[in-house]
Order: structure tokens, then C-alpha cells, then sequence
């Protein structure tokens, strides 16, 4: 036998003769039906193909070393700016006093008048504008306190902020600046008289070590008094006539590293992981009210590392990852190569209480006390997780599944819609015999 005829017996696709074929008009319409139906199949399975799914790990987080950016929009409609203070610390021993670079205060007017905004400054750390109006040479005094490191002219307090920054450094009350030189010639005392009734907002990012820590908003200028951390609450607790401050406060929204796209929170919440911005970020929209002066608020809350890496992410050695965070600018932390995100999300656990003490029988509870004495303010402490979540895009099949899926698509509709014909052809002609007899 030749070589070439070897392989028909080995043919498992055998061949009619074309005079022993039957064409009908319903082979034909299931034959049209049946290609349409393959398309149409092939189409989704090519969408399938082509369609992006986030698969979530947990790892150890092993980072070193690293920072963290915290990002807010608080309103205190009952806290006049000119008395709101925000500090960081963290267990690392590093504390940033007083607002820092990147956070705006907003000025708010009454509540009675709806809190619209007056006027947004932006504070930078040690800025400071020089006195005017004074003579060549004129140095300030202290008043017995030693003069502020960052003050404009060495050795001297030139204005009303670095007497009261001095003031601060040797944990003294400072008040409304009677008596004080500088506060009377800025007119202080007026200032904050004219400010009392008036609300605040603190929005914009600071840049945290990723470590256990706190950053609160408190009444008063802050300063260390030995391994106790102390607001000076004078001006905050005299009021004025008719002007009753409190913590009363809104969370319009808070976050802890870059915002995720909206696409991207759509497209992992297709898991059924039910992400949605609020559930990023839960503080989001919180609204709490108090009628009393000492009175703390608190939030504990619990951080996760979080990164969101493209379809064919790759980590590679980059000489961006050797830039000091300083350089990087406020809000473009965590943002990596490939559109590579690495943020945070976060759950809360809140208390509130009443710096007088007492117990909780108003909320049903009268053997739980509370203690006595405290800041009255908003405190967030936050803790660091261990764990990490990676969240990976990648395709929902390899490129050999989608063929072998066309394939079944193919087989299975020609195979489904032969039997069809077969079944239409038999009893087409056993009617027929059934007529003729």
C-alpha cells in the first residue's frame, strides 16, 4: 500500500457521496439559526476573554520604613479657627505640633447663617510674616520665656504668635495677650473676639511614619509638659457672651493614602467584595453633635495595607524608589509605575464621653463609668495592620481557554443542531407516508 494511503483507514471524518445528499428547507433555516448562534456565543466568549477580574491576596507586610499620607476634611461648625489646633504623634516619638504643610483652615461663618465659607488660608510650618511698622532693630520681648528657635529675628519676639509660641516651649497659659506688646499692637484679643462665633474646617493631607500613632484637633496653642501632652484651654472655656464652643463636628471625609478610581472600586466590587468608596473610607460622612464644652470624641482606627496592581504589573527596579518622600509631592504618595496604587483602607470603632466624668446611665448602662478629666477635642489614634491586601488584575481565562471554548461553541451547536435537522427530516417524511397511504 502506498505511503499516501495509509491514512485512510485512519480517517474518522468520512465523506458522502454528493448524489446521496438531501437538502431541505428546514436544514437550510437550522443551518442559518445555527451559525447565527455560534456567533453570537463566540462573541461572548471573546468578551469573556477580554474581561478584567481583580483576584485579592493577604500577605505579611513586610515594608520598612515607609510613610503614610492622611487626608481630611473635617468641619468644626462651634470651633473658631483662630483656636483649633491639629498635632500628629506617633510611638515613634515624632511630633508635629500645631497644622502642617498641605492643610488649609477655613473660615466658617455661624451656623444660624448657614457656615458658609469667609475665607480659606493655607498654613505652612515656621511661616511667618514679618512684623510691620517697627523700627529698624526692635527686638521684642519674651516676657521672661526664652524666645522660639524659628522666631524671625533671632533672640526676639516680634509678634504676638512667637510670644505665644514661647509661651508654649515653658508650658504657660497664655490667654488673650493682655499686657502683651505685640498681641495689642495686631490687636489679638479684637481678633479672636470677632472670630467667636464662627466655625472651621481643616482640609488637605500630612504625611505620616506608617507606624502606631494619633493626629487630634484640640482647642488652644500645645506644648509638652513633661511626658504629658497639654492645649492651653483658656481662651476655649471663657467663651463670650452668648458663644458656647464645642466639639460638635462633621467627618465630610477621611482617607489614608491616594483615592482609588472609581472604575477601579467598581471593577474589584464585581467579586462581590461590595467595595464602594464609603466602604474604603467608613468615616466618610459622619455627623456628631454635643451641647457640652468638655466633651472628647474618639475613633480607633484599624489601618490596611492595601495595593491595586494592573493587568501585567511587573515590580522592577526603579531609581524613583530611592527618592526621599520629601520631594514626592502631597497626594502622589503610594502612586507607583504602571498606574500601580498603594493605599489603605481602614475599619473604626468610635467612643465619645464627657470630660466631667460620671456614669452612662443616660445610654442604659449605669454601671459603666467614665473617667474624670482629659482634652476635650476629636482624637484619631490609628494602629497599623500586619497584613496586606493585594488586589491583581488579570484576565478571567488564558487565550488557549477562550479557543478551547470557541471550539465547544462550534461542536456543540453543530452537533445540538444535526440532531434538530435529523428529527425535522424523519418526521417530515413519515407524515409524508402517512398522506400517501
Amino acid at each position: 500500500m502506498p505511503p499516501k494511503n495509509r491514512f485512510v483507514k485512519l480517517d474518522a471524518f468520512t465523506k458522502t457521496v454528493e448524489d446521496a445528499r438531501v437538502r431541505t428547507t428546514s436544514g437550510g433555516i437550522v443551518t442559518v439559526t445555527s451559525l447565527l448562534l455560534i456567533l453570537w456565543l463566540a462573541w461572548g466568549e471573546w468578551a469573556d476573554y477580554r474581561r478584567l477580574i481583580v483576584h485579592p491576596e493577604i500577605i505579611v507586610d513586610k515594608g520598612r520604613g515607609e510613610k503614610m499620607e492622611i487626608h481630611l476634611n473635617i468641619s468644626f461648625p462651634r470651633v473658631p479657627c483662630e483656636l483649633l489646633t491639629l498635632d500628629v504623634m506617633d510611638v515613634s516619638g515624632e511630633i508635629q505640633t500645631g497644622v502642617m504643610h498641605g492643610v488649609n483652615k477655613v473660615r466658617l461663618r455661624p451656623e444660624k447663617e448657614g457656615s458658609g465659607v469667609i475665607e480659606t488660608t493655607a498654613l505652612e510650618l515656621h511661616a511667618g510674616e514679618p512684623a510691620v511698622h517697627l523700627k529698624e532693630g526692635y527686638c521684642g520681648e519674651c516676657y521672661g520665656a526664652p524666645a522660639p528657635p524659628n522666631a524671625i529675628k533671632s533672640g526676639c519676639c516680634n509678634t504676638c504668635a512667637e510670644v505665644r509660641e514661647a509661651y508654649a516651649s515653658v508650658s504657660w497659659s497664655f490667654g488673650r495677650g493682655e499686657n502683651v506688646e505685640q498681641c495689642e499692637r495686631e490687636h489679638y484679643s479684637e481678633h479672636l473676639d470677632e472670630q467667636r462665633k464662627e466655625g472651621c474646617r481643616i482640609e488637605g493631607g500630612i504625611r505620616v511614619n506608617k507606624v502606631v500613632g494619633n493626629f487630634h484637633f484640640a482647642p488652644g496653642k500645645s506644648f509638652s509638659n513633661g511626658n504629658m501632652h497639654v492645649h492651653d484651654l483658656e481662651n476655649y472655656f471663657a467663651g463670650a457672651e452668648g458663644v458656647e464652643h464645642t466639639f460638635t463636628h462633621k467627618v465630610h471625609h477621611l482617607r489614608f493614602g491616594p483615592q482609588l478610581s472609581d472604575d477601579v472600586v467598581k471593577r474589584v466590587g464585581q467579586r462581590g467584595m461590595a467595595w464602594s468608596n464609603h466602604h474604603l473610607n467608613p468615616l466618610d460622612d459622619t455627623d456628631q453633635k454635643t451641647d457640652e464644652k468638655a466633651y472628647n470624641y474618639m475613633y480607633f482606627v484599624k489601618v490596611v495595607s492595601t495595593a491595586y496592581l494592573p493587568l501585567g504589573w511587573n515590580k522592577k527596579a526603579s531609581v524613583f524608589d530611592n527618592i526621599p518622600h520629601e520631594i514626592i509631592p502631597l497626594g502622589d504618595y503610594g502612586k507607583g509605575e504602571s498606574n500601580s496604587i498603594e493605599t489603605h483602607q481602614y475599619s473604626v470603632t468610635s467612643h465619645k464621653r464627657s470630660l466631667s466624668g460620671g456614669d452612662a446611665s443616660a445610654e442604659g448602662h449605669k454601671e459603666r463609668l467614665h473617667a474624670r478629666g482629659g482634652i476635650p477635642g476629636v482624637f484619631f489614634s490609628y494602629d497599623i495592620s500586619p497584613m496586606k491586601v493585594i488586589n491583581r488584575e488579570a484576565r478571567s481565562k488564558s487565550f488557549s481557554g477562550f479557543l478551547v471554548g470557541v471550539c465547544a461553541i462550534v461542536g456543540g451547536t453543530l452537533t445540538v443542531a444535526a440532531a434538530i435537522d435529523r428529527a425535522l427530516y424523519e418526521g417530515s417524511s413519515r407524515l409524508k407516508k402517512i398522506h400517501s397511504s
